[in-house]
C-alpha cells in the first residue's frame, strides 16, 4: 500500500507531512506504514489520505498486475 500512497504524493509534489496535514492524520502513521512496522491502516484513515490525494478507495484495492510479454 505504501508504494502506491507514495507515487501518489511524488505525483502530486507534496511531502509525507504536507499529505498528514490535508489528510489530517498523524504524521506517525504514514511513517509506519512506510518502514513495514503498520500493515494496515484504518478504513477511516484509508478515506482520508484517499480524500487528500484526489483518488478513489479503488486505487488501493486494485493490485499491480505483471505485464503478461
Amino acid at each position: 500500500m505504501w508504494e502506491k500512497i507514495d507515487n501518489h504524493i511524488k505525483e502530486k509534489n507534496l511531502t509525507i507531512y504536507e499529505l498528514t496535514k490535508k489528510a489530517n492524520i498523524a504524521q506517525n502513521t504514514l511513517y509506519e506504514l512506510k518502514s513495514g512496522r503498520a500493515n494496515d491502516l484504518r478504513f477511516s484513515t484509508v478515506c482520508k489520505i484517499a480524500d487528500a490525494l484526489e483518488i478513489s478507495l479503488d486505487e488501493f484495492r486494485t493490485e499491480d498486475k505483471p505485464e503478461e510479454g
